[in-house]
């Protein structure tokens, strides 16, 4: 599994969503489509794209198939991602910093309340 295959399973905004709803519990198929508001074919085929990525696992519960978030990958991407959220965190702190400077500052210049002749 490549980060480029992460990065394009979740890509799609149904499989997101797909995510979003396995990060509440593990969910059956049938359940997931209904969430979802897809064919039962096209969950199934988001679904096969977030595992074949490695990010959701399949067991078998009688007839019904029960779908998991796996965290490997989650966490794998979370890694990736921690130098560039230091970095959002570092412009945004100093954006806060020059807001709270400017603040201060009036953005026009006062009138002279003396009176001109």
């Amino acid at each position: 599994m490549s980060d480029a295959t992460l990065w394009t399973a979740l890509a799609d905004p149904h499989r997101r969503e797909i995510v979003a709803l396995l990060l509440e519990r593990p969910r059956p198929v049938g359940e997931i489509v209904e969430a979802c508001g897809l064919s039962q074919p096209g969950t199934s085929k988001h679904l096969r794209v977030l595992r074949d990525a490695g990010l959701v696992r399949v067991r078998q519960d009688a007839q019904r198939r029960v779908y998991a978030l796996d965290p490997a990958p989650i966490a794998a991407l979370d890694t990736w991602l921690t130098p560039y959220r230091k970095l959002w965190n570092e412009s945004l702190d100093a954006l806060g910093r020059r807001l709270d400077e400017t603040a201060g500052e009036p953005s026009d210049p006062p009138e002279d309340p003396t009176p001109k002749d």
